[in-house]
């Protein structure tokens, strides 16, 4: 899975981010290697809830689990060969030149 970070500084909707050409281009080729699963953007952490459980109460907090200047904008769930397939799909993702994107394997049994 890649995680997409961002600042919030410029916020785009989903329609929005779908008509740029750079990620377009970039969507085109990892369909074309047959490799997307999923992919969304996030509503801006200002948004979040945070739920904790403890003594059996369950507790809320608006907002993100942590604070900090950058956040996770997007996720993109991709099929890929191996960590060197999935770094250079992250690699050409047109966000990579402004904000780190963190790439989490899932478990497999």
């Amino acid at each position: 899975m890649l995680m997409i970070t961002d600042d919030g500084a410029e916020l785009a909707s989903p329609a929005e981010i779908d008509a740029q050409p750079a990620f377009l281009s970039w969507l085109v080729d990892v369909e074309a290697r047959g490799g997307r699963r999923a992919g969304t953007l996030l509503r801006p952490p200002d948004e979040a809830v945070t739920v904790r459980v403890r003594d059996g109460r369950v507790l809320r907090s608006d907002g993100p689990f942590a604070e900090t200047k950058e956040w996770i904008a997007g996720v993109e769930v991709l099929e890929c060969a191996d960590l060197d397939d999935a770094i250079a799909l992250a690699a050409t993702h047109p966000e990579a030149g402004r904000f780190p994107i963190e790439i989490r394997p899932f478990w497999e049994d």
